[in-house]
């Protein structure tokens, strides 16, 4: 008797233990492809528990790409303050508008086109082709990856060795059910075999895993050592009104958190900032500044952050180029996650 191929396998699991996502249809069916694009979007270099709140909160308020392309950019990027990698959001909206007047409001159905879209790299076109389009597509994500590595054992480490494991990952795809078999395989590598204590006693692929029977997928994939993140420092402007109110300004459209409101602050450099010279970056001149005490620390993708924070008190407010808004306000602005660390840390002084 033939045995079963691994794609037949692990379709048989997926089909009884598949994960039930909002952007997901059942097994066999095909998705709508504006789920699949918005949840892939937010997915980068993001968490499925962090993404499920603000993908029902942006469906609920733009529910097709045509909604969407309308929207105000500042409430897109409101909505999607915290989720960081901020320029997902813009490249959300540019996307969205160019699908409504270049295609009719209908995404394109083939990996090239799609690529050809903002903010739509390799990854995420050949998701949305097999899920949304059911196209033969080799979908590759990080949990891809480790399961590609331990079912093969290999031992090349990451990312050298990305470039074989798309090859192995191209070498199990079918023909049919696409979608359903790249879901499959990422919910493999989310739910049993994850990072750390892989449960290969009830994995569906345990008697193919090379890994496993070498004893070694619990250590795969080995990685590369990064080489350590490096630092930046700033200072940040909490500067008020005689009312409470406190002044924000948008960060140029473009760069890192392009588009989103912040506290004044001066650039991140590598050396911590001394007073005189961060001054000198204040919106205001000749205010009597009062240092803050403690540090705020935030981690980007490149670089670790430590913000120091003074503050001053302004009389009259007509000159000065910014928005004023009252700190019961705040949770209304695209304030990004590291602009609302400073708002905590302000808050902790307050009520310390």
């Amino acid at each position: 008797m033939t045995s079963a191929s691994p794609d037949t396998i692990l379709l048989a699991w997926y089909d009884r233990n598949h994960r039930h996502l909002p952007w997901r249809s059942p097994p066999g069916m095909y998705a709508d492809p504006y789920h699949v694009w918005l949840s892939e979007i937010m997915l980068q270099q993001t968490t499925v528990a962090a993404v499920r709140p603000y993908y029902l909160i942006f469906l609920s308020r733009w529910p097709t790409v045509e909604a969407l392309a309308a929207a105000d950019d500042g409430d897109v990027m409101a909505a999607w303050a915290g989720l960081g990698y901020y320029a997902r959001a813009r490249n959300l909206l540019s996307c969205a508008r160019i699908i409504v007047r270049d295609h009719g409001g209908r995404f394109p159905g083939t990996e090239q086109a799609l690529r050809a879209l903002p903010g739509i790299g390799a990854y995420t076109a050949a998701a949305i082709a097999s899920i949304a389009f059911g196209q033969r597509a080799v979908v590759v994500d990080g949990n891809v990856e480790r399961v590609m590595a331990r079912l093969h054992a290999v031992t090349d480490p990451l990312p050298g060795a990305k470039k074989h494991l798309r090859t192995l990952a191209d070498a199990l795809t079918p023909q049919q059910r696409c979608g359903d078999y790249a879901q499959a395989v990422m919910d493999l590598g989310a739910t049993l075999c994850s990072p750390r204590s892989p449960n290969c006693q009830i994995c569906p692929w345990v008697s193919l895993c090379k890994g496993y029977h070498q004893g070694i997928a619990a250590e795969l994939p080995y990685k590369t050592t990064k080489a350590k993140r490096p630092g930046r420092y700033g200072t940040v402007f909490w500067i008020t009104d005689p009312e409470g109110t406190v002044l924000l300004r948008q960060r140029p459209p473009r760069g890192l958190l392009g588009g989103m409101i912040e506290i004044p602050s001066t650039p991140w450099q590598e050396a911590p900032w001394t007073l005189e010279d961060a001054t000198s970056h204040a919106p205001i001149q000749g205010e009597t500044w009062r240092t803050i005490a403690g540090t705020v620390h935030h981690t980007f993708s490149h670089f670790d952050l430590e913000l120091k924070v003074i503050a001053g008190t302004v009389a009259q407010t007509g000159n000065i180029t910014g928005r004023w808004v009252k700190p019961e306000h705040f949770d209304k602005e695209a304030l990004p996650s590291v602009m609302r660390k400073v708002i905590q840390h302000m808050h902790k002084q307050d009520t310390g």
